[in-house]
């Protein structure tokens, strides 16, 4: 999973048969087939019916296809579980998830499907560890604008109110293997704010963004993408890598810079990406 590209991870409401019709056509590496927030309370029947509908139409090519229910501690949530197991997805998302308990919880109703977390609480913060160690658990979803009302932060442009929270979580994701993608950004008209806070998650190590609009797509799929200059380096550090050690030696020099192991480990890990990326644009086209 952690070679698969999830630059991109649109959120799209599963009620809105329009939508679900438009994402087929869209660049995205991964869909949430949104059943909780983008769903009012008197829609959530129907949006079940819809969405199941939608996926077992298809159409949705190599694109990782994610339900994210609603809580189990709701109404809806149990039921959404129960239909989502049957739906024709990958995974699903669990909001709120505070511990290992509620994942056990939804276990018992998805059966074999992998499931994905939204970290977006306070306690779920407390406890990525646990959460990222279960079994069962495949991806983490940040919730940074259901965390930072629960911190009752103030909006800062560099996040920094939330920076724990996004270390802690892609921590424990990277500890255990598990998918970390980055939270939304709601301004979707503004590109450069956008561009910046991809930048950010990209450095930080997260694996993509979540989206809100498919405006914000092609920003993601390429701040989150190796970019020419760093293909060309991890193929250089491979090379001279590889003749260091035939001639006996531990290190390389690249761009007056040592290579051991671990540039090398990291390099061929890039260019991984970057084929994984190149073939799911080749079958998109």
């Amino acid at each position: 999973m952690l070679s698969r590209p999830f630059r991109s991870v649109l959120y799209i409401p599963g009620s809105k048969e329009r939508a679900l019709e438009k994402a087929r056509g869209l660049a995205m590496d991964a869909i949430l087939f949104d059943l909780e927030d983008a769903v009012t309370p008197d829609a959530k029947l129907a949006a079940r019916a819809t969405l199941a509908a939608a996926l077992a139409e298809g159409g949705y090519g190599q694109r990782y296809r994610i339900v994210r229910i609603n809580a189990l501690d709701t109404e809806w949530g149990a039921d959404d579980a129960a239909a989502a197991a049957e739906m024709d997805c990958d995974a699903v998302l669990l909001p709120k998830v505070r511990g290992a308990a509620d994942i056990n919880a939804l276990a018992k109703l998805v059966g074999s499907k992998p499931i994905w977390c939204m970290m977006e609480s306070p306690l779920g913060v407390l406890h990525a560890e646990e959460i990222a160690a279960h079994p069962l658990v495949e991806g983490f979803v940040l919730g940074t604008n259901d965390l930072a009302k629960d911190l009752g932060t103030r909006k800062a442009a560099d996040r920094a109110p939330l920076q724990y929270a996004l270390q802690k979580c892609l921590l424990a994701a990277r500890a255990y293997g598990v998918i970390a993608v980055d939270g939304v950004y709601n301004a979707f008209k503004d590109d450069e704010g956008l561009t910046v806070e991809c930048a950010q998650g990209r450095d930080m190590g997260y694996d993509g963004k979540s989206l809100i609009h498919p405006a914000q797509i092609d920003i993601a799929n390429r701040i989150f993408a190796p970019t020419e200059a760093e293909i060309d380096l991890a193929q250089r550090q491979i090379a001279a890598f590889e003749v260091a050690e035939a001639e006996g030696q531990g290190v390389a020099v690249v761009d007056g810079q040592i290579v051991e192991n671990l540039h090398v480990a990291t390099a061929r890990a890039m260019l991984a990406k970057a084929e994984a990326i190149r073939a799911v644009t080749a079958q998109e086209s």
